[in-house]
């Protein structure tokens, strides 16, 4: 994006609009509860920026191990709240009196950037209808089973879902773990919102009716540190599930009218949970009912996956300068993954959009690390 050249206001709105992009400031906010061990490479990339931030804080909540102590080595503010938070978005909102600059970048305490990320990210913001950006975020390991899977699930999703509803002005969410927002605008917001388990895409959501954009920006690199083992894989997608449903029960009848595209995706998201048990039983039931050859029958079914599969990640392969091979031998094991969500889905659906609603259930309140 070109820089605007600054010229004399004659309003505050304009002020704004002609301010060039390299004289906003920058507040890294890194939530932290026993961090020790991840904390280190995500300072160090914050550390090593092209255009570093103006100031790093690690809200330390209520850690048990030395997370105080390595954040404190790397020469950063430190806050730690006398009791534990109890969520990602309380951690981050106790750091936010101690922000006082444009923009703030929120990071988690186990995702590293690349050295240009905040470079590439700052440009968006000066257009003054943004109000919140993201990255392209792909996986750090992929070592077990599980993080196999889910970068699979990171290629093709930033490389095909997000670029599309980025085209559309609509993007789902801007990912959290190295989001960016303009601060007045968040602390006109009552800061990061707390109403759902997922403060990300309630932001975005809640920014796009608004009128305000968000935006992805594909070419600004992060890499997360995802669950390693099932268990932990349980805890963030269900996380992940209930808080999309606790967002569409908040959002959705406001976005049929104000985002329509936006509530287009959200409604094909909800149709996909629907109809995923359909597509999988398919195979199942055209040899076992309609007594279809089996061979065949698979061999179309798979088919289809792959085509609908193949192309988006050998274009993310070759966006992201990665081996064919290496990308491929993963894809089984999306599967696996995609077993968990359509559980969790299911369970968020029942939870959140209909035991709620009839007072049958808090739905989920208490916040779980994923790892």
């Amino acid at each position: 994006m070109t820089k605007t050249t600054a010229q004399a206001p004659e309003t505050t709105t304009q002020a704004k609009r002609t301010t060039p992009q390299s004289a906003l400031t920058v507040t890294v906010i890194i939530p932290a509860h026993n961090e020790e061990l991840g904390l280190p490479a995500t300072l160090q990339s914050i550390k090593i920026q092209s255009i570093p931030p103006e100031k790093i804080i690690v809200v330390d909540d209520a850690s048990t191990d030395r997370t105080s102590e390595v954040a404190k080595a790397y020469g950063v503010i430190v806050l730690r709240p006398p009791h534990n938070l109890g969520s990602k978005a309380r951690a981050q909102n106790h750091a936010l009196p101690h922000c006082d600059t444009d923009l703030i970048l929120a990071v988690d305490a186990d995702t590293v950037l690349a050295p240009d990320y905040i470079e590439r990210i700052k440009p968006t913001f000066s257009d003054p209808s943004v109000n919140v950006a993201a990255g392209n975020v792909q996986t750090r390991f992929a070592r077990t089973p599980w993080e196999r899977g889910r970068s699979t699930e990171y290629l093709f999703g930033f490389h095909w879902h997000r670029p599309i509803q980025q085209l559309a002005n609509s993007p789902m969410v801007c990912s959290g773990c190295c989001s960016v927002f303009r601060r007045s605008v968040l602390m006109d917001f009552g800061g990061f919102p707390e109403r759902t388990i997922v403060e990300d895409m309630d932001f975005t959501w809640s920014q796009q009716l608004e009128g305000h954009r968000a935006v992805y920006v594909s070419d600004a690199m992060a890499w997360a540190a995802d669950p390693e083992s099932l268990t932990y894989l349980r805890k963030q997608v269900w996380r992940w599930m209930a808080g999309f449903m606790q967002n569409v029960r908040l959002h959705l009848p406001r976005l049929l009218t104000r985002k329509p595209m936006l509530a287009t995706w959200i409604i094909i998201a909800l149709l996909e949970i629907l109809l995923a048990p359909l597509w999988w039983a398919t195979p199942l039931f055209l040899t076992l009912s309609l007594h279809k050859p089996v061979a065949p029958t698979m061999a179309w079914w798979t088919g289809g996956e792959l085509l609908l599969t193949i192309p988006a990640l050998l274009y993310a392969a070759k966006r992201r300068h990665l081996p064919v091979s290496r990308v491929l031998v993963n894809l089984p094991f999306v599967y696996l993954n995609k077993v968990v969500n359509l559980y969790y889905a299911w369970k968020a659906l029942l939870v959140e959009l209909i035991l709620v609603p009839l007072h049958l259930s808090r739905g989920l309140v208490i916040y779980e690390k994923g790892r």
